[in-house]
């Protein structure tokens, strides 16, 4: 996990503390000996995961408010199309605090519009690279429609009782995991990302992680 500022859940800061400049890692980063109580946690059980797939479970922790997230998106991307057969990548919003509850209700919109996979990165570029206002309900409406969406039907979903619940829902999740900045991966409910120095080195973690899950299962 990126780390931010220490925040109470109804104010986060979301510049995130990045010291190292993202760096490409070296052929045996895969292999590097990542440490518990370092990189990584692991979680207190019983284990707390997104879905009962029965997969592997990969959840990038993320905003669209974010900039990190931004930033770490196309390393996202590669590692969702890199993770093995019996794993699964997944998103889950963080509603860290009222700014970022109109991006969480976006995604669960665009989902629901089977949008979301035209419209992830693009709201990222639209918000962070081109700098258009994104950030009331109104204005990622705006974008969403230009998208595809019919505007009156993306603010009823957002704002709907079912996404009040999921939203709800998964900010329990993320306080279980005891995520408090992102982009932060959680592995199975199992382990949680922590000092991580690059982007790089957290795909290299996820997918270190993953591996040990895999052959756990096997067992």
């Amino acid at each position: 996990m990126f780390k931010t500022a220490q925040f109470r859940i109804a104010a986060l800061l979301c510049g995130l503390l990045l010291t190292t400049a993202c760096s490409a890692a070296g052929p045996d980063a895969a292999a590097a000996p990542f440490t518990d109580g370092n990189q990584y946690v692991t979680l207190p059980a019983p284990n707390q995961r997104d879905s009962n797939s029965g997969k592997v479970e990969v959840v990038e922790v993320f905003s669209y408010a974010c900039i990190h997230c931004a930033e770490f998106s196309t390393y996202a991307d590669e590692l969702r199309k890199s993770l093995p057969k019996g794993v699964e990548f997944k998103l889950v919003p963080a509603p860290f605090n009222d700014s970022w509850v109109p991006f969480a209700r976006a995604y669960y919109a665009s989902k629901k519009l089977g949008l979301l996979e035209q419209t992830h990165d693009a709201l990222f570029k639209a918000k962070f690279e081109e700098q258009f206002p994104i950030n009331s309900m109104d204005e990622i409406a705006d974008f969403y429609a230009q998208h595809g969406a019919n505007r009156a039907e993306f603010l009823k979903i957002a704002n709907s009782p079912e996404v009040n619940a999921q939203i709800k829902k998964d900010l329990t999740l993320i306080q279980s995991w005891g995520v408090d900045g992102t982009p932060t991966i959680v592995v199975d409910g199992k382990y949680r990302s922590a000092n991580i120095k690059s982007f790089s080195e957290l795909v290299d973690l996820t997918k270190w992680l993953v591996q040990q899950e895999l052959s756990a299962k096997q067992k």
